[in-house]
């Protein structure tokens, strides 16, 4: 009776541990890779579709690689490439996807073209003469591509997937959703820039793009220098409005002036935003300990700093003495000197 209960226990426990197992396995089972009627609904549906973009996508043959939400590459390494070859694409822009092909570990999604300019079929036909032959539709040589790529990553093997699922996981670098360039561009900043640019308030950090977004275009623009360190203003309203003069160096706002219709200014030159990117403000270049200079020793040259000056001028032209003449043989500035002094 004993051993009839024991194995009875035995066999309950093995039943557990296999059913326990079953699940465990079905658990872990790896997905299908994907289908030949997959590929083709997804190549069909994606294809020409028009997204807003929430990533910087540089021109060349190096485009973007998303994999589990990350998005590479970032940081020196993008502006490296965007300085090299230029914008593809901005966060905000609308884009077009142009081609859809589908690897053995990643699907490529091309926008705009993608990057290398393709032929047309008839582009390819050429009509023989007698001792030359020309080309029925020849392509100007000189066009080049303007567009670039995301390559989305998956181990091992694409798998099967359903569309708003791929859309999901694309959803770092295209807006499916959004139903204009603000809203689309909005989803990729931050609360504290958000806020700002839905009151058109301009925060020293912004770059150009924030500020458009904010206030719109300038209707007037300044080029300066001050102390070999160049920097462009962007003037907002005229008097007897309040005038917003907006200050960058390189794509950053380094000091931004109002003026109250009451005559107040209110200047601020702390940075109340951090992009969290590398800054591309033009840095001052160091002058040698020995470099000639016309200043006095420990004399500062007005606007030496573009972050701080204004641009109300504080150097004027000398002016003549109105005192009497002292004993310091100076220049006499009331007449020329006579001929017989010459």
């Amino acid at each position: 009776m004993r051993s009839f209960h024991g194995s009875s226990v035995c066999f309950r426990l093995f039943t557990f541990l296999l059913v326990f197992s079953s699940l465990a396995l079905a658990g872990k089972t790896p997905p299908p890779k994907i289908s030949k009627g997959t590929r083709e609904d997804i190549i069909h549906a994606f294809n020409e579709e028009l997204v807003y973009i929430r990533a910087t996508f540089p021109m060349g043959k190096t485009g973007l690689r998303l994999r589990d939400g990350n998005v590479s590459p970032t940081g020196p390494e993008l502006q490296h490439l965007m300085a090299l070859w230029g914008p593809a694409a901005k966060p905000g822009d609308r884009a077009r996807i142009s081609d859809v092909v589908i690897k053995e570990d990643h699907i490529r999604f091309e926008i705009n073209g993608g990057p290398v300019k393709k032929q047309k079929w008839y582009q390819h036909i050429q009509v023989s003469g007698a001792s030359t032959s020309a080309p029925i539709a020849p392509s100007d040589s000189s066009a080049n591509a303007r567009g670039s790529f995301v390559d989305l990553y998956f181990d091992k093997y694409v798998p099967e997937m359903t569309g708003p699922e791929l859309k999901q996981l694309l959803r770092p670098v295209f807006d499916f959703d959004s139903k204009s360039p603000l809203d689309a561009y909005l989803e990729t900043v931050s609360p504290q820039v958000k806020d700002a640019i839905k009151n058109h308030h301009v925060l020293v950090g912004m770059n150009h793009d924030m500020v458009i977004y904010a206030k719109g275009r300038a209707p007037k623009k300044v080029r300066e220098r001050a102390d070999e360190v160049e920097y462009e203003e962007w003037i907002y309203g005229v008097p007897p409005q309040d005038v917003d003069f907006v200050r960058f160096v390189g794509d950053e706002v380094v000091r931004v002036e109002t003026m109250k219709v009451d005559g107040q200014k209110i200047v601020r030159i702390e940075k109340e935003v951090d992009l969290g990117e590398p800054t591309v403000a033009k840095k001052r270049e160091e002058r040698p300990a020995n470099a000639p200079t016309l200043r006095r020793p420990g004399e500062e040259m007005p606007e030496s700093d573009p972050a701080t000056s204004s641009r109300t001028p504080v150097m004027g032209a000398p002016q003549p003495p109105t005192g009497p003449p002292s004993a310091d043989p100076g220049p006499n500035w009331s007449s020329p000197p006579s001929p017989a002094t010459r």
